[in-house]
């Protein structure tokens, strides 16, 4: 998925030739903290709030303003992993989308990132997550894939996570299945440490089954 794929048509960038007023009314209504300007096709610069807060004069242009604006932006064929750290890194809700001549294309807003981070993390899908903690050296995701898939299952989507400053990292995997506890005893038996696990075990239908039949039981 790429930036071009990720533009969103509700939010229409400002003008040069537009007053701080409408800037301002702009960002209360779509609430967001940054606007695009942009100056015939051209991409300009973010405005953001504190730029609106030090305006003198909301009711003359935006090209007569002293405008500190933020110049970020995404190229159209850059992938939505540099997208969301771009977003990420500069705190952005708004990320600009520009072509190589750098006229401007449409905007990213963070609603639209967080709708589609849950379908790259395959959220909706059913299954159940292990998170993996080990050593930065001895990471495989080979290893790991062998392990689960050599349980009749995969693994829908994966991330890393790296502690500073620590040899340690941990490794999410969401897998295809609602039971791991198969999967769960083959990552301890090759010396794997489990931090965290969210499945529906055998054991928790086997507890149900039986506390239903008391309950059923006590009722008759």
């Amino acid at each position: 998925m790429l930036a071009i794929d990720l533009i969103s048509e509700e939010i229409p960038p400002l003008k040069l030739s537009d007053k701080g007023s409408l800037a301002i009314q702009w960002m209360e209504d779509f609430k967001v903290t940054e606007l695009p300007i942009i100056d015939g096709t051209k991409y300009v610069g973010l405005i953001t709030e504190s730029d609106l807060l030090d305006l003198v004069e909301t009711e003359l242009p935006l090209k007569v303003q002293k405008l500190h604006l933020n110049k970020s932006w995404i190229h159209e064929l850059e992938h939505v992993y540099e997208v969301i750290g771009r977003m990420s890194t500069q705190k952005l809700r708004i990320l600009p989308v520009v072509d190589e001549n750098g006229n401007y294309l449409g905007a990213i807003s963070q609603d639209v990132i967080i709708e589609n981070i849950s379908h790259l993390a395959a959220m909706k899908d059913p299954g159940g997550i292990l998170q993996l903690e080990l050593n930065v050296n001895d990471y495989s995701l080979a290893q790991i894939s062998n392990i689960v898939e050599s349980n009749g299952a995969k693994i829908l989507s994966s991330y890393i996570f790296t502690h500073e400053d620590s040899t340690k990292m941990d490794v999410t995997i969401k897998i295809n299945k609602t039971d791991l506890s198969a999967i769960i005893q083959t990552f301890e038996r090759y010396k794997y440490t489990i931090s965290a696990s969210f499945h529906k075990s055998e054991y928790e239908d086997e507890m149900r089954k039986k506390f239903d039949a008391f309950i059923h039981y006590l009722n008759m």
